[in-house]
């Protein structure tokens, strides 16, 4: 059987640029090469894309700090012609390669938000990964806890701050109906990222300010406490849970350091020490939401378990991390479907919607 021609995109303008570096590393390096033809796209943090065609395509690797794309003076984009959608020289404006399938491994914002999705939908070219409303939708919270708590899944109770209602936005009247610690983080932004535990108003004053420097709209919610857990859930129209895992962090909270750089920020306990009869409830209530939002391929849903065994829906992540020390690929291992698995798994599903879509009537 004559390879798939894949192409892993990496990179992004999303402040999770770096992590996605780490998650495209560790993907390319666990694909199976004799099954698939692998073209590395770097698109930098200006959003250009660039063509990484050095087998080693990354500057300082393990250090998330310093981490970055080696230089590339290959330009590319991708255009369809015919039945095929090509990666082209952007200098020479000759074609380079047809693509069969892209796996955009690109966290946050213009990656997991649907902006790439739509990219990929109007050239008819399969991806892996959620489509184009379910990752919008799963991006933005506050979206995704409304349709979640019409659905009867318990979520946090919440605020939103924007800016026409900023003003009017207090610790003292969001604390009177929240409690007096809240969590302040922007709307639309994965991995902790502007994310703070505030507990009166200066704290408050300044997660504020600094939240609305990666969005626009910002979520005030209640704290809980419990542990945090987490499912990763699996496929297209039957998808199905793993096991539950656990995070015991270190720090305050679940940080972005805690997820991505310090090994030590967090204890992960991979299955997770619960009762089974709520660890049923909670893989079901995961693929609830994942079908509540039309995600397709994978997600990472992520819980918080109170002491007396109830638990919230914290948020959905559509494209969760692949690092070394990330929880989606670790919990399918110990769900027994390993790492390199699992990504063929992955493309196979997208190429399975692909061929599905194709069928649709687009004209009267």
């Amino acid at each position: 059987m004559s390879k798939k021609n894949l192409a892993v995109i990496i990179g992004g303008k999303s402040p999770e640029h770096a992590i996605s570096l780490r998650s495209g590393l560790s993907v390319v390096n666990s694909l199976d090469k004799s099954k698939y033809d692998i073209t590395v796209i770097g698109i930098d943090k200006e959003g250009t894309w660039h063509l990484q065609d050095t087998p080693s395509f990354i500057d300082h690797p393990d250090d998330t700090r310093h981490i970055s794309l080696k230089p590339s003076a290959v330009k590319v984009f991708l255009e369809k012609a015919g039945k095929k959608v090509w990666l082209h020289d952007k200098a020479t404006q000759k074609k380079i390669k047809f693509i069969d399938i892209a796996f955009p491994v690109l966290h946050g914002a213009y990656g997991e938000d649907g902006i790439i999705q739509g990219l990929f939908r109007s050239l008819e070219l399969a991806f892996v990964g959620a489509d184009l409303m379910a990752s919008a939708i799963g991006m933005d919270k506050d979206i995704a806890k409304r349709l979640w708590r019409d659905a009867g899944i318990p979520v946090a109770d919440f605020e939103v701050i924007t800016v026409a209602n900023k003003s009017r936005m207090t610790y003292a009247t969001l604390s009177h109906k929240l409690g007096k610690t809240l969590f302040v983080k922007p709307a639309n932004a994965g991995s902790s990222v502007g994310v703070h535990k505030v507990e009166n108003q200066a704290e408050f004053e300044a997660a504020v300010t600094d939240a609305f420097k990666f969005d626009r709209k910002l979520l005030v919610e209640e704290a809980i406490k419990g542990i945090e857990v987490e499912c990763a859930v699996l496929g297209n129209e039957n998808p199905r849970p793993s096991v539950i895992g656990g995070i015991i962090p270190t720090e305050k909270f679940y940080s972005y350091d805690a997820k991505y750089i310090s090994s030590s920020g967090a204890k992960l306990m991979i299955p997770a020490n619960i009762r089974p009869d709520v660890s049923s409830k909670l893989r079901k209530t995961a693929v609830k939401a994942y079908q509540c939002i039309g995600a397709e391929g994978l997600s990472r849903v992520d819980f918080f378990l109170r002491e007396d065994n109830t638990f919230i829906l914290n948020e959905i992540n559509t494209m969760p991390g692949f690092t070394s020390i990330s929880m989606y690929p670790k919990l399918w291992e110990a769900s027994g479907l390993p790492y390199p698995d699992l990504l063929d798994r992955l493309i196979s599903l997208g190429i399975k919607r692909h061929r599905e879509v194709s069928k649709l009537k687009t004209s009267w």
